[in-house]
């Protein structure tokens, strides 16, 4: 059994293809990434023109784009503010709203709990179960839930934020994930101690783009405003998302084929002798006794996963692009 540990980079957040591939030398094609959640079909978005890069962008058009994604989330355009992605928010959250406690219902996507410990602050892990009994300042919930995919119900959300704004007490709402559960979103939810974040890069499949948007109360909207300042979000993030957010049939026909090449990616895994335990329509989490050894199998194929240093028997698999299964097949029919 192999005892070298995945590169800090792939445990941390996905991604990392060049480590990958400085640890690889011997992967002679082009790697296939599936480390990362985000749709491996991206959105056929033009990006601003040279006139438009030339100068700085209007707010105006910062307004357009946001009141186009308010559309999308079904939410008011008051209460939706654009930023140089979800990140953006999720960093600078203990500015925001000071000196808290928190509670993050996990195991998640580590950048929240790295937020507040970054502030000197201590969150506290909790399970699902926990979730209504917080009695944090700030209760974080990922939903769909990076990595394992779980899914809080609309109804269950709205019980946990009634009781928390009779006690004056947050509840941020990360909704990266959520046009894969667009039925759950509390996007549309009207609450001065509510905050849900959304992501336009991992759906879109545009991450490069560096968009994301916060949508709270406008006392918030303003406050965020003020750090991120005048020019939160690039021309190219406000063309290419005004002509995405603005396409609901490329959304309804991605989403359905998202999930038809979620179940394809799915038989592949369990007939390799993985265990699909989770995920969504972007991403799979699979269980294996040996999943440490498939990692780097699958890397010495020029096949990028996810590993994770708190559960060392999964891998979250991305979802390739339909041309590319033939080669995850390949990586997965040779013996560990």
């Amino acid at each position: 059994m192999l005892s070298v540990r995945p590169h800090k980079e792939a445990i941390r957040h996905g991604g990392g293809l060049r480590a990958a591939s400085y640890a690889h030398p011997e992967v002679t094609e082009p790697w296939l990434d599936l480390s990362t959640g985000i749709n491996p079909v991206p959105y056929p978005a033009q990006p601003a023109s040279a006139a438009e890069r030339g100068r700085l962008p209007d707010p105006l058009e910062l307004a357009a784009l946001e009141a186009t994604a308010a559309r999308f989330f079904n939410a008011k355009p008051e209460r939706v503010a654009g930023a140089s992605g979800a990140e953006t928010v999720i960093r600078l959250l203990p500015v925001l709203l000071g000196k808290v406690t928190v509670d993050i219902v996990g195991p998640t996507y580590g950048a929240h709990a790295e937020t507040w410990r970054a502030a000197f602050l201590a969150p506290m892990t909790i399970s699902n179960h926990q979730a209504y009994s917080s009695g944090s300042d700030v209760l974080v919930i990922v939903n769909p839930n990076n990595p394992d995919g779980y899914v809080f119900s609309k109804a269950e959300l709205l019980r946990i934020l009634r009781k928390r704004e009779t006690q004056g007490r947050w509840l941020v709402i990360d909704e990266s994930f959520g046009e894969c559960s667009p039925e759950n979103s509390m996007a549309d939810v009207i609450s001065d101690r509510l905050i849900v974040l959304r992501s336009f890069g991992k759906f879109f499949g545009l991450a490069g783009v560096r968009l994301g948007f916060a949508i709270a109360s406008p006392a918030f909207k303003a406050s965020l405003r003020a750090l991120t300042g005048d020019w939160p979000v690039s021309a190219d993030a406000i063309t290419m998302g005004r002509q995405a957010y603005a396409d609901p049939a490329w959304s309804e026909a991605t989403l359905a084929s998202l999930q038809g090449q979620a179940v394809k990616l799915d038989e592949a895994l369990i007939s390799s002798g993985f265990e699909v335990i989770g995920g969504t329509c972007l991403f799979r989490l699979a269980r294996h006794s040996r999943a440490h050894d498939w990692f780097w199998k699958l890397c010495r194929r020029g096949v990028l996963t996810r590993p994770f240093d708190h559960t060392p028997d999964v891998l979250r698999f991305g979802l390739p692009r339909p041309d590319d299964f033939y080669r995850l097949h390949r990586a997965l029919e040779a013996e560990l």
